[in-house]
This record gives C-alpha cells, sequence and structure tokens, in this order.
C-alpha cells in the first residue's frame, strides 16, 4: 500500500511538472485552454509555480466560474497576492510583484530576527530581510551576511542599511530596467509613493521579461507575434507570419522592378550583375547596424525626445565612412574584374561602383534609423515591419545607384 502511495504521489509530482512547463511553453490563452481541462484545485496548484505575471495573464484568459474555483483552492495569502497583483497594469512591476516574507521591526534584536527566519527558509529563498515601522514604511534591508556578523543583542534600526533602493508598483518594465542596470540586486522591494513596503520582485524575474520582450520583437520584425510560441498551433502560426511574407513579396518585386528599367544596360555591361548582390548586401548590413541600434535605444528608452535628427545624422554618417572604405576594395575588385574580361571601361566602372556604395550605404544608414522612428510616430510597432521596409529601401537604392550610374557614365 505504502508503494503504491509513492508511485501515485510521484506520478503526481510529473504530471504537475509536466503542466507547468506546458504553461510555460504557451501563450496565455492556450494555457487558460490547456489548463481548463484540470480540475481548480490543480490550475491553482500550477499557478502557484509560474511568475506573478504570467498567472495574472492566464487568470485573465480562465472561464469566470472557473477562476471562481481556482480562488477558492488556493490559499487565502497567495489569493491576496493575486488580488494585489491584478489591480496594477499589464507590463508593470505590481504585476510581478511576490509578498516579503522576511519583514521584522527596527526595534527586535538579531537573535530573535535569526529565530524568526528559522521556520521561514525552510519554506521560502530568503535573500534580504525588511525593516519597516508600525505603518508599514520600509526603513532599510538587512543582509543574511550583516545577520551573521552582528551581536546577538542588537537591534535591527543599527545593522540595518538605510535608504534602500526600492522600484514603485506602477512603474513600467522598461523604465525600471533602467533603474536597475547599474545595479543588479538579486531582489528589489517594491513600495509605493508614500514608500509602504508592497512586495518585492526578483532581479531574475525582471531580467526574464525583459529578455522575453527584446526577442518577441525580434521575432515580430519577419512576422512572428510575441503571442507565438513553440506550442502554437499550425493555422494561427500561418495567420501570424503568412501576411508579412505577402508584403515582403511585393516589396521585392519593387526592386526586381528597378533592374527591369535598366534591362539595356544589364545587358551590355553583364559585368554589373556580378556587383548587384555585393552593393545589397553590404548596404542591408549597415541598414540593419542602424536598425538594431535604433531598436535596442527605443526599446531601453535611451532615445529621447528632440535626438531623433541625431541619431540620423550619425547613421548617415557612418554609412558614408563604411561605404567608403568598403567601397575601395569593391572598386578594386571590380577593377581587377574587369581589367581581367580586358573591358575598355574598367576605371568608370570601378568608381561607378564605389559612388553606388557610398550612396547606398548612407541610405542604407538613414532608412535603419528613420523606419522605425517612422512607424513608431504612426502608431505602429517599430519591429513589426522594419526590416521589411529597410530591404526594400537598400535593395531599391543599392541597385538604382549602381545601374543608374553605369548608364550616364559608360
Amino acid at each position: 500500500m505504502e508503494q503504491k502511495q509513492h508511485q501515485a504521489a510521484a506520478t503526481a509530482n510529473h504530471e504537475h511538472r509536466e503542466l507547468v512547463l506546458a504553461a510555460k511553453a504557451r501563450s496565455p490563452k492556450e494555457a487558460a485552454e490547456l489548463l481548463a481541462e484540470h480540475p481548480a484545485a490543480v490550475i491553482a496548484t500550477v499557478l502557484q509555480d509560474l511568475t506573478p505575471a504570467l498567472t495574472q495573464d492566464i487568470i485573465a484568459e480562465l472561464p469566470g466560474g472557473l477562476v471562481d474555483g481556482v480562488m477558492h483552492a488556493a490559499p487565502p495569502e497567495v489569493v491576496a497576492q493575486w488580488r494585489t497583483n491584478a489591480q496594477f497594469a499589464q507590463g508593470t512591476i505590481g504585476r510581478m510583484m511576490t509578498p516579503a516574507r522576511a519583514v521584522f521591526l527596527p526595534d527586535i534584536t538579531v537573535r530573535d530576527t535569526i529565530e524568526q527566519l528559522r521556520p521561514l527558509v525552510r519554506t521560502a529563498i530568503i535573500t534580504y530581510g525588511y525593516v519597516i515601522d508600525s505603518a508599514g514604511k520600509l526603513l532599510g534591508i538587512v543582509t543574511m551576511r550583516d545577520l551573521l556578523f552582528a551581536e546577538d543583542h542588537m537591534p535591527l534600526e543599527s545593522v540595518m542599511l538605510h535608504n534602500a533602493f526600492y522600484l514603485k508598483p506602477g512603474l513600467p518594465l522598461a523604465d525600471a530596467m533602467r533603474l536597475v542596470l547599474g545595479r543588479h540586486y538579486p531582489v528589489y522591494p517594491v513600495c509605493d509613493d508614500n514608500g509602504k513596503l508592497l512586495g518585492m520582485v526578483r532581479g531574475q524575474t525582471l531580467f526574464e521579461e525583459q529578455a522575453f520582450e527584446i526577442t518577441a520583437q525580434v521575432g515580430s520584425m519577419v512576422g512572428v507575434e510575441k503571442e507565438e510560441r513553440l506550442a502554437t498551433p499550425l493555422n494561427t502560426s500561418f495567420k501570424f507570419r503568412h501576411p508579412w511574407l505577402q508584403i515582403n513579396l511585393a516589396t521585392a518585386f519593387v526592386a526586381g522592378a528597378v533592374v527591369a528599367v535598366f534591362q539595356d544596360t544589364v545587358d551590355r555591361l553583364v559585368i554589373l550583375a556580378l556587383f548587384l548582390p555585393v552593393l545589397a548586401g553590404q548596404s542591408g548590413n549597415t541598414g540593419c547596424q542602424a536598425l538594431a541600434v535604433t531598436l535596442r535605444g527605443m526599446t531601453l528608452g535611451e532615445l529621447k525626445a528632440g535626438a531623433e535628427r541625431a541619431l540620423v545624422l550619425k547613421e548617415a554618417s557612418l554609412g558614408a565612412l563604411n561605404g567608403a572604405f568598403t567601397g575601395l576594395v569593391a572598386a578594386l575588385g571590380m577593377f581587377i574584374v574587369a581589367s581581367y574580361q580586358h573591358n575598355p571601361n574598367a576605371l568608370v566602372l570601378s568608381f561607378v561602383v564605389w559612388i553606388a556604395l557610398v550612396g547606398s550605404c548612407v541610405a542604407s544608414g538613414i532608412s535603419g534609423a528613420m523606419v522605425p522612428l517612422t512607424l513608431k510616430r504612426f502608431g505602429f510597432d517599430p519591429a513589426t515591419a522594419s526590416s521589411i521596409f529597410l530591404t526594400t529601401a537598400t535593395d531599391v537604392v543599392s541597385m538604382g545607384l549602381l545601374l543608374g550610374l553605369a548608364t550616364l557614365l559608360v
């Protein structure tokens, strides 16, 4: 009988872990649909092992009647924290809070503090102790190291670190990341405008959420939406991605039309066809560098209002410098190939390649900065279609310059 009980417990633990992993791998809506097939008690235990923000998103997708059952099945202190988190907007620190368990008054001694910590460390990871006054205002924090080396009779107010840094619950994640980048604390207290301790948020949680936002932006650049996960159904993934591929195909025709306009030049100077992908690739990489820096600055809030003009000028200048030096190598390549083919215009063609590469790199640098800025100004997600429009701009300019200059000068 005892062996059967152990086996049943092991099976239940395995199923629980599988459900937790499955919920993490899905969008909140898909996770809610998966969990809705299980009893409320099972859902409650799974939600307790997820991040607070994901838990809130899943609860919002569950049917109302099932939510009531989950709330009834979960421990009261957990339900209280869920309701506290739900008061804050999505993407804010308050949504990611967990309870601050190690909370003490300033006049308690080090010995009594350690005694109170003993049962806590058996059920939770305690990094700091939080010292508050009778009204709940945060006075300071106590590290485990300070407790270890302090005298037993000393009160916490003489051991604690005063003026502790804290985050506010309504602070957006991006703003919080800017504040904590130079600190790298494992845990941050969360207080309201009056300094009252509301909870805490782990640094790991912040960076995981921020990493997800950044990777989601990278995916959305090629039509992979933030809601799409590995477990997203085939039909849903197709709906997310296919429209952007159709747009990309349409813009590719635009670049092809540029070549068609100069078809006579291509027929007359077949050697130019060898350098079309060189210019397109080089200018495309230049534009991607500018795009990456611009998106990173927008994501981290480094791009302040009024700094757009300076950014565009900087990227244009970088494009000119990079194009000038890489253009010399490309021009030398053209001169060698044209001379080998006994082309009488080898020197002129080399000059055409150099000018075209400089011009296309300047244009791609400007486009890499302007495209996301323009999309943002018109209310669109800067990462959603930037790469598609950037590719079109760089291809059209690079091919148009090379073939247009060749038509005029050769």
